[in-house]
């Protein structure tokens, strides 16, 4: 086992720390699929133990184009197990642009969600540093395409074996930049720095055990990443959905009574403006958090009107860092954004720093 030590922490033990304390808490579900805290752990571990069979080491690059599902949940976590860095890859991106940071990252493994069947081909001739594809398909019971290992056969056998050399400062991920200006940078972030500043979050972003978080972005974000692994890391239930529109969130919000979600402005907006919202029960969302961009104050006005017992979080920040570089502090809409309270920083009272 690793040491207690804060320099030898690793993500898979913020993950086995909560599995000891929350052994029976729901941890994961998506669809059909429900795992405990002890059950998630032992997934990760199985799928860990399957990747060092393959022959995955420590410093390896371990690449996923996927939407969101629990294969990719675990997979991320198994990464991390076995010492090898996390490549998320934004599935939006044509073969050609996915390509670039699959070999400009060195990436020996693929491992392909159920709707990238066609770009993961493409993407065979195109990268040749990847020795394999896994198809996460399999988790759902869908079958493996040609040429690819189902990741259900990675879990099959023993958990993975303890990398006595993995410690903190190793590094843990690499995410690219959108590139919008040249072409993407792989920001490197050892598991220290991600750890840090997921306890940055749960301190100042009030992320708890008692917490059920809904996650509907995509997880090859580093936002989104970093709404669901702090609340691993504090022991909270996590809804994973790879539907982000407007009817399948509010009945979500509803029917799990989901407590905390993150969202950009952008969804907030569509959830407030859909049909549905006014038959939504969300008497238990009571932690909203966003980011990307300023919230309009007439979308504040309409959520103080319609969930008054929410309080909001503002997250800035890039993904070099993590990513978080600032948090507004959560309070009450009406106390805290409508009450008229001047920027504490410069102690100007106009709109423009009221709403950020």
């Amino acid at each position: 086992m690793h040491s207690a030590q804060t320099s030898s922490q690793t993500l898979i033990d913020t993950l086995r720390r909560s599995a000891a304390r929350h052994p029976h808490k729901l941890a994961i579900k998506h669809g059909a699929r429900c795992w405990t805290y002890a059950q998630f752990y032992d997934a990760c571990a199985r799928v860990a133990g399957g990747m060092q069979r393959l022959g995955i080491a420590p410093g390896d690059r371990i690449a996923i184009l996927s939407r969101n599902s629990s294969a990719f949940a675990s997979g991320r976590y198994a990464v991390a197990a076995t010492g090898a860095i996390f490549v998320p890859v934004n599935f939006m991106l044509n073969a050609h642009e996915a390509a670039y940071i699959l070999n400009h990252s060195g990436a020996r493994l693929l491992l392909v969600g159920k709707t990238e069947v066609s770009k993961a081909q493409a993407l065979a001739a195109l990268c040749p540093t990847i020795e394999m594809m896994i198809w996460l398909g399999s988790e759902e019971g869908l079958p493996t395409p040609p040429g690819m290992m189902p990741f259900s056969a990675l879990s099959s056998g023993q958990a993975f074996t303890p990398v006595d050399a993995l410690g903190a400062a190793d590094p843990a991920q690499i995410i690219y930049t959108s590139g919008t200006e040249s072409a993407p940078k792989g920001a490197v972030l050892s598991h220290a720095a991600i750890i840090w500043q997921y306890g940055s979050c749960l301190v100042d972003a009030e992320i708890a055990h008692v917490d059920t978080h809904l996650h509907s972005m995509p997880l090859y974000h580093c936002a989104q990443l970093t709404a669901f692994r702090p609340s691993i890391q504090a022991g909270g239930s996590n809804i994973i959905t790879d539907d982000p529109s407007p009817d399948n969130l509010l009945r979500l919000l509803s029917e799990e009574r989901i407590s905390a979600f993150f969202a950009p402005p952008t969804v907030w907006i569509s959830l407030l403006n859909a049909p549905a919202f006014a038959q939504t029960d969300l008497s238990n969302l009571r932690k909203g958090y966003y980011g990307a961009s300023i919230m309009p104050v007439e979308i504040m006005k309409k959520m103080q009107q319609n969930i008054p017992q929410i309080r909001l979080w503002n997250l800035y920040g890039q993904t070099e860092i993590a990513p978080v570089a600032t948090i507004l502090a959560g309070g009450s809409i009406a106390q805290t954004w409508l009450g008229g309270q001047a920027c504490p920083a410069c102690g100007d009272s106009r709109d423009r720093w009221r709403w950020r």
